[in-house]
């Protein structure tokens, strides 16, 4: 659903819930991973702002297309009256009368050759707007990413949350077995003092769980510039991926070759330090060609008109007339040859050199970057995997364990530290398989985004 739908169903919402608030909880909207991106990626300020500067490159690259395609034309008209000496237009002696004249002229010129200025420019603002859409996809990606791992954290503490609530109630119904119990004389008064404390340790872990949850809530309130004050539900189905999904995940040595092959020529910031790198050669070409004469092309027409007003002796031509018999033509071709202007275009050919340098080894660094951002994701993927794996096992193991446990305790059969010994290596077990689960989820979509599969493009 897009950003436009979320508000219009807000809105829609906020009157159910006055009219009808049962029906309106009952059909509250939960928000999908997918969701959380679309809305966040929307919204996001640095996006929009990307994209002012995406028009920017895009009036750049107009502009370098006409100035090497096209002529610059001007149009200019000016009158002035004149009270005092002066030539007289038509005998070209001086006269002193009050005389009126206006003049227009029209011209036009081109650059024939500038040292390749225009095909560099051309060059340069096309990888500025290639370079800009990526800055664009990197930003969206970077933001997509920032809320994949503030839904998880939420995902987390929620279902934590959960877990310690359950421990908490059954602590709680333990406590109260131990009183009948002591009141039957099968329990005593420390029994009664550890069953609280492990009552307390528990209610303590979940208002602590709580606040977290709260936390990670606002944190992806934040990523998404959801209105902080307005409730999100989300969709935690993504806790919820059967254990078959995981099993057979490790691939063989030739993946992290061909992921990293794939991560160079489709990876934003590849891109952009390649076209940073390109840019700062094609300025480097310009600077040394404007060493080079340049040559241009110049081409106008122009007419006057003069009058003598309230002067009974002089007699002018009508305006059209003027016009017609004084205009005139020409044609002009420059030749510039700069010769000494204080070592300046020597200095900037220096400068532009040592930027192309220092723009290929960014991009050499980046290259090595990813090489090494892509094999530690694979490695981290991988791992992620064996460690959920493992925990989901161990966490059935300790599921059982925490059983058998409790129908222990309920019969009198263990002590109360024994059992809660018990109910904390449960609840670690469910914590870590969760913490496992979320943390595989981020590493795979690291890893397919570095495949060439943007964060929205993934399925989810």
């Amino acid at each position: 659903m897009k950003v436009y739908g979320r508000i219009i169903f807000a809105g829609m919402y906020a009157a159910l819930a006055v009219l009808c608030p049962d029906a309106a909880a009952q059909d509250t909207a939960l928000f999908t991973l997918r969701d959380c991106m679309e809305y966040a990626v929307s919204n996001s300020t640095d996006v929009r702002i990307q994209q002012a500067t995406n028009g920017d490159n895009q009036v750049a690259r107009r502009d370098a297309i006409l100035g090497a395609f096209t002529p610059s034309v001007s149009a200019d008209a000016h009158v002035y009256s004149n009270f005092g000496r002066t030539i007289d237009p038509e005998s070209n002696t001086y006269i002193s009368t009050t005389s009126f004249n206006n003049a227009y002229s029209v011209s036009a010129g081109i650059n024939l050759f500038n040292g390749f200025e225009a095909v560099n420019n051309l060059r340069i603002t096309k990888t500025a707007k290639a370079m800009g859409l990526s800055q664009e996809q990197q930003i969206k990606d970077r933001v997509c990413l920032a809320t994949i791992e503030a839904y998880c954290n939420v995902v987390y503490y929620s279902r934590l949350s959960r877990i310690l609530q359950s421990q908490a109630e059954t602590a709680e119904k333990s406590l109260e077995l131990i009183k009948r119990q002591e009141q039957l004389g099968q329990k005593g008064y420390a029994d009664i003092i550890q069953a609280e404390a492990d009552l307390a340790d528990k209610e303590y872990q979940l208002v602590t769980a709580r606040n977290s949850l709260n936390d990670a809530m606002i944190t992806l309130k934040d990523v998404m510039f959801w209105p902080i004050t307005e409730p999100l539900e989300i969709d935690e189905s993504i806790a919820e991926d059967a254990l078959w999904q995981y099993e057979g995940i490790l691939h063989d040595g030739t993946e992290k070759e061909e992921t990293i092959d794939k991560a160079m020529n489709t990876l934003p910031d590849i891109f952009i330090a390649k076209g940073t790198m390109e840019n700062a050669k094609m300025e480097l070409r310009t600077a040394k060609w404007q060493i080079a004469p340049s040559l241009s092309l110049y081409a106008g027409w122009s007419t006057s008109f003069y009058t003598y007003p309230g002067q009974a002796g002089y007699a002018t031509d009508p305006f059209w007339h003027q016009f017609r018999n004084n205009g005139g033509e020409y044609v002009q071709l420059s030749l510039s040859i700069p010769i000494f202007n204080r070592l300046s275009r020597h200095s900037n050919v220096a400068r532009k050199k040592n930027a192309y340098t220092r723009a290929t080894a960014e991009y050499e660094q980046k290259v090595r970057e990813v090489e090494a951002e892509v094999s530690r994701a694979i490695q981290d993927r991988d791992g992620a995997s064996a460690a959920f794996i493992q925990a989901d096992r161990r966490a059935d193991v300790q599921q059982e364990a925490y059983r058998l446990n409790t129908r222990k305790f309920e019969q009198g059969l263990i002590s109360a530290i024994e059992f809660r010994t018990a109910s904390d290596t449960y609840l670690n077990a469910m914590a870590e398989r969760l913490n496992a689960l979320l943390q595989y989820q981020i590493k795979k979509r690291v890893v397919s985004y570095y495949k060439g599969i943007h964060y929205l493009d993934q399925e989810q």
